[in-house]
């Protein structure tokens, strides 16, 4: 490694070079070691179509951290790494691609489809990897891992025949959500749900006795192909005498029977309802009571099917509309009510969802959901914010069964195979071919898993399990999960319960939800606004670190942050900052022998920058313990900002010895050590530079706190002096007094002691031609400062030309006058003060006492240049 540092910080020449170091030291590498803890965090698998965005930046970025710290820390540190086939969001892209070059994935064939999505994950699976590592991350890459890769897929369908076998996992025909876009049904999880404009069609069916007719409202017309029944609430009076009869369904001209079920709500519009049992959940259930026909009008391509009659082919929304212009044609149109209504959306795609009832697999969710709550309520699971606990709570609690097929090839296929002669399904982790009955060919099932289902045993089927591996032994349970709060029910909670039935264990034991990163104005990032942000061309700019840095600044566990290129510049500053005093440190120590250990005598400021040090090492311990990361960096920060560059280095400038130079080594080369998680680049190319003992920064031992090392009451000492130096030179700038113009200093105080040792400290950075300390001081005509330890006096002549400001200030005074007068005038003008806007007039009332406070302050201090 260099032992140089060039003039500028150049993150290009820097970054690349330092990460093939760590490579080729196998630093990110965990080893089983029984002399050290484990710890452990999964990386939530980003999709093979991704490509590097803010949301993994945000997610990457704090996960490398709370790993380097504890690495730092003496932990076998295994942050695990790999990538999601993401089923159904894969297979939409891939299909995508294939309808520019005209070909559909029905034209190949499951098997020629299957070699694409192959070749695509050849070509975009590791393109994400890559960006990863541009940002720093110090993953196991050793033990990457795929979702569809031998051993996951081998997880996969031990856990589905256990569950299986075990009466957990079910096949049935049952009211799912389908997106006609996608082409296969989606979890409840799934549907985002979005308000849009929509209609109240109000329509009367009429009863088949000839009698009159019923009227009732819809948002969904076309679904009136599938109504099997009306419905009344039993004890709504208007309707007693139709309950049991028939009407005729408009347009299908065919009896449905009315049917009495308290799921009606009598104060809701007409108080009838029409039922369509295989088109949405509430009268799929009302269907079930009255035993009534489930007639599905949909097919698979989101058009009517043969059940629709005439409409048949039409997609639902072309159906809609001729449905609505028959019935106004036929006299069944009352009326059209306008209205803003919810409706589920894909939450992929954002097509409106169809309710839709078809045979799919399930996993019963009541016996797994209780335990996972449990885990929680018993704080074996520690979720972070802690108010997430309820979002959690609520969903786990009214969890419904998890339909887990999907109507897609790219997946994990269900290991289901169908016998057609004798009837049997037979369910198994290795695949069969013949009938274990009859003997005759089996026929697979076509469906593939729900993504989530493989993701959900993330935390254990990559450590080798079901085989009890070495890994699995020492890693898992995992430590922190790092996520984002919108996939809490996605993965989160089927994480929690998978790994309890799966191992009796829970997966992990924190979850930590950061925020989502906003654009300056707060808004959330997207393609629709143009908002969104490159991390890649971020690192090529500013460098990774600068990226990471401005990340993580400012932010707490599960609220959201902004980002700005202001922000971002500004932490590149800093590190320009850092590789400043790196610089300056060099050209001060390069030809001396210097030690890595602190001088055993230790003036004033060095007590005090080491003392202030170790406290930001023990309160950032504290902080990143509690997952306070943005607190954590903040005080590193104004630490080597404030403190170290902008005090410690200033004062060393007049006094540079042997311990002084130790005591910069130290306190810089372990800064760095308490910066390298959050900056790991740039604090590993200077560590590597300056005197140290170990390989890498990386791996060097985390600073704790020393109590040898605190120094409070020398702290105080010293902290008295920067103030009154702060104060001199506030005083000296209000009164525009340039640096180059020296002034005596005579400093009153009770223990003139206390600030004789820094005198000639105090001289330097106060612009001071001297300093006298003493119990008291009698300078007439003097500028006083006051702090909290001590009364100073600059001899006014000192400071200032006496006759030169008396001049400048007189024509000040003249002018500032001159311009209240004009305000007055103004304002003692009737026709003015008639005639302007308010707001015109407050403005001029405004400039008016601001003159005044002017004119005020010019007289004051004319009168004490007397």
């Amino acid at each position: 490694m260099s032992k140089e540092l060039a003039k500028a910080y150049e993150p290009r020449e820097v970054e690349g070079r330092i990460y093939d170091f760590w490579l080729k030291n196998k630093y990110f590498h965990a080893e089983i070691d029984p002399n050290k803890k484990p710890y452990t965090i999964m990386m939530p698998p980003p999709n093979v179509t991704d490509q590097l965005h803010v949301g993994h930046a945000m997610t990457m970025t704090t996960q490398d951290v709370l790993i380097r710290w504890k690495r730092m820390q003496g932990y076998s540190a295994l942050w695990l790494p790999g990538t999601d086939h993401a089923a159904l969001a894969t297979e939409v892209k891939i299909v995508e691609a294939m309808a520019k070059e005209g070909i559909k994935k029905e034209n190949l064939g499951r098997d020629g489809f299957m070699e694409r999505a192959w070749a695509w994950n050849d070509k975009y699976g590791g393109r994400i990897i890559e960006q990863l590592k541009l940002l720093g991350s110090s993953a196991d890459w050793d033990r990457q891992r795929f979702t569809l890769d031998e051993g996951c897929s081998k997880a996969v369908r031990h856990v589905f025949v256990k569950l299986y076998e075990k009466g957990l996992i079910y096949r049935g025909e049952r009211m799912t959500n389908y997106c006609a876009h996608c082409g296969t049904a989606l979890s409840d999880a799934e549907v985002e749900f979005e308000e849009k404009d929509g209609s109240f069609w109000h329509l009367k069916y009429p009863l088949a006795d000839g009698s009159g007719y019923v009227q009732l409202a819809t948002t969904r017309p076309e679904t009136m192909l599938g109504d099997t029944a009306l419905a009344v609430h039993p004890e709504d009076e208007r309707y007693k005498d139709i309950i049991g009869k028939k009407v005729i369904l408009p347009l299908v001209n065919k009896e449905i029977p009315v049917v009495a079920d308290e799921y009606v709500e009598m104060d809701f519009g007409t108080g009838v309802v029409k039922i369509t049992p295989a088109h949405d959940p509430n009268d799929f259930l009302v269907g079930q009571r009255h035993d009534l026909p489930v007639i599905t009008i949909m097919d698979g391509a989101g058009n009517i099917n043969e059940n629709g009659g005439k409409y048949q082919g039409l997609s639902m929304m072309e159906a809609r509309k001729q449905i609505v212009k028959d019935l106004e044609e036929g006299g069944y149109l009352l009326k059209v009510e306008p209205i803003k209504h919810n409706v589920g959306t894909c939450h992929r795609c954002h097509t409106p969802v169809e309710p839709r009832v078809s045979t799919q697999w399930f996993v019963k969710m009541e016996s797994m959901a209780k335990p996972a709550i449990e885990a929680v309520r018993q704080k074996k699971i520690k979720i972070i914010p802690e108010r997430l606990e309820k979002v959690y709570y609520n969903w786990m609690e009214n969890i419904k069964d998890w339909c887990i097929s999907r109507q897609i090839w790219w997946g994990h296929r269900i290991p289901a195979w169908y016998c057609d002669d004798c009837g049997e399904i037979f369910v198994s982790e290795e695949d069969i071919a013949v009938c274990p009955k009859c003997g005759k060919p089996l026929r697979r099932d076509e469906d593939t898993l729900d993504t989530w289902f493989s993701s959900a045993l993330w935390p254990f089927s990559t450590l080798g399990w079901p085989e009890d591996t070495e890994d699995l032994r020492y890693f898992y349970p995992t430590n922190t999960l790092v996520t984002g709060w919108d996939i809490i029910f996605f993965w989160v909670a089927r994480m929690i319960f998978s790994g309890i039935e799966q191992t009796g264990e829970i997966p992990f034991d924190t979850v930590f939800f950061h925020g989502l990163v906003r654009d300056a104005q707060g808004r959330k990032m997207s393609k629709s606004l143009g908002n969104g942000v490159d991390p890649v061309e971020v690192i090529d700019k500013y460098g990774a670190d600068a990226l990471r840095l401005t990340i993580i600044t400012g932010t707490s566990p599960g609220n959201d942050t902004r980002y700005s290129d202001e922000k971002v510049a500004a932490s590149r500053n800093f590190a320009n900052k850092i590789w400043n005093a790196a610089r300056f440190i060099h050209m001060n120590i390069d030809g001396h022998e210097v030690s890595t250990e602190l001088p055993e005598e230790l003036t004033l400021e060095d007590k005090w920058i080491v003392s202030k040090f170790n406290r930001v090492a023990r309160d950032m311990t504290e902080n990143l313990e509690r997952f306070e990361l943005g607190v954590a960096v903040q005080k590193v920060y104004d630490f080597m900002w404030g403190d170290f560059c902008d005090w410690y280095i200033e004062l060393s400038k007049g006094r540079m010895d042997d311990g002084n130079r130790r005591v910069l080594c130290w306190v810089l080369g372990n800064t760095l050590k308490l910066l390298h998680p959050f900056m790991p680049f740039i604090t590993e190319e200077i560590w590597q530079s300056l005197p140290h003992e170990g390989e890498a920064i990386m791996v060097s031992k985390w600073p704790e706190f020393d109590e040898k090392l605190d120094f409070p009451a020398e702290e105080a000492e010293m902290e008295k002096m920067m103030e009154l130096i702060t104060a001199v030179r506030t005083r000296r700038s209000e009164m525009n007094v340039p640096p180059s113009r020296k002034a005596h200093l005579y400093i009153e105080t009770g223990v003139p002691e206390a600030f004789d040792t820094e005198k000639e400290s105090i001289a330097r950075l106060a612009y001071c031609s001297g300093v006298e300390t003493g119990e008291s001081f009698n300078v007439p005509g003097a500028v006083t400062v006051v702090t909290s330890g001590c009364r100073a006096y600059l001899p006014m002549d000192d400071l200032i030309d006496r006759e030169a400001e008396r001049k400048r200030l007189t024509k000040e005074l003249e002018s500032a006058k001159k311009q209240l007068e004009t305000v007055e005038n103004k304002l003692g003008n009737e026709t003015f003060m008639s005639k302007a806007p308010q707001n015109v007039i407050d403005g001029v009332r405004a400039n008016g006492e601001k003159l005044k406070e002017k004119v005020q302050r010019i007289e004051e201090a004319l009168e004490g240049l007397k």
